[in-house]
């Protein structure tokens, strides 16, 4: 590194890293320490993309769910149209038509 930096945290940096660098199993270390917390970081990203794909597929699922008791309401198509319609089950549809008897609510 060129001396005539005069910036002193820069020189105890440059020092530090010199330091490392010359002791193999210490750099060994730092680098696994690296790859440890890059793996953590990918880990968690990984977790919160997981947890936002299954909270878009509840949304949507509670959505179609809403609109086949919507269409339910208006009496006009039949169960298995409703089914076809919202991507739901026929027993989804069935479960939503006598909510009295389903485990599972909107």
């Amino acid at each position: 590194m060129e001396t005539h930096c005069t910036n002193p945290m820069i020189h105890r940096a440059y020092d530090a890293l010199k330091k490392l660098s010359a002791d193999e199993e210490t750099r060994q270390l730092a680098e696994m320490r690296e790859k440890a917390l890059k793996d953590e970081v990918s880990a968690l990203d990984a977790a919160r993309r997981e947890g936002e794909k299954r909270g878009e597929k509840k949304s949507e699922k509670k959505a179609l769910k809403k609109i086949a008791l919507n269409l339910l309401s208006m009496g006009v198509l039949t169960v298995e149209q409703i089914a076809r319609a919202t991507d739901l089950t026929v027993a989804e549809v069935e479960c939503l038509q006598h909510p009295d008897q389903a485990d599972e609510s909107v």
